[in-house]
């Protein structure tokens, strides 16, 4: 089979190292990224904050049959305490520079003729939580984003978006600080676990995958049932 090449966005730790880890076995993988990360996994790294630069597409393949975007936040708060400046910095960080990187991207992923893109939300876009204003907005708005882009796009390019629910990463860490938080937050579930890096990774990977060859313009829970349960 045929090398394919997969640029990932943001894959220095989390679930975007997990996801450049399982796509490297038998493909070309670039990771762009403030720091390096994970040395021992075999993908190119990139150094670049997209929130700021350009990207450095001389150094990419001219041909991409896939992007992960994983950059995002996690700021809960009251509503009546978020700053414009905090809601501002949610919105780029989540939706304007994913938007930026796509653009710059679209020539190579068109290339391809059968790319596929994968964004991520949160299951609080659909599953209303309290003080998840500010990153509910955004992840919203990269639904609509991707569902758009999914139509506009078809048939060369599939677009699906993520909507994972709490998950053990470094960005989650202030919110699983400890052993008893943890519980809480798994109970809250009816699976009564949080997500692993691993979980959601996979699922990008099928995404990105021409396994997925039929899919697109869909919003994926990876929730442990969060946004659909009740038990």
């Amino acid at each position: 089979m045929e090398s394919r090449n997969y640029l990932i966005v943001g894959g220095s730790k989390g679930i975007g190292a997990s996801l450049a880890e399982y796509l490297s076995f038998d493909n070309d993988v670039y990771y762009i990224a403030r720091s390096e990360g994970n040395t021992a996994i075999e993908a190119t790294y990139i150094s670049c904050d997209v929130s700021h630069e350009a990207l450095p597409l001389d150094q990419l393949p001219d041909t991409l049959h896939g992007l992960a975007f994983m950059p995002g936040t996690i700021r809960l708060k009251p509503f009546r305490s978020l700053k414009p400046e905090e809601i501002t910095e949610d919105f780029q960080r989540n939706v304007l520079d994913a938007a930026s990187v796509l653009k710059q991207c679209y020539r190579a992923l068109k290339k391809a003729g059968n790319a596929s893109v994968v964004l991520f939300s949160t299951v609080a876009v659909q599953q209303g939580m309290p003080f998840h204003a500010s990153v509910a907005m955004a992840k919203g708005a990269i639904e609509g984003l991707g569902r758009s882009l999914a139509a506009e796009w078809a048939p060369d390019i599939r677009v699906n978006v993520i909507a994972p629910s709490i998950t053990d990463t470094p960005l989650a860490a202030p919110i699983l600080s400890s052993d008893e938080r943890k519980e809480k937050s798994a109970l809250r579930h009816p699976l009564k676990k949080i997500g692993q890096p691993e979980d959601i990774a996979r699922t990008a990977e099928f995404l990105l995958s021409e396994k997925s060859s039929w899919i697109s313009g869909q919003i994926l829970g990876v929730d442990g049932g969060l946004s659909t349960l009740r038990v």
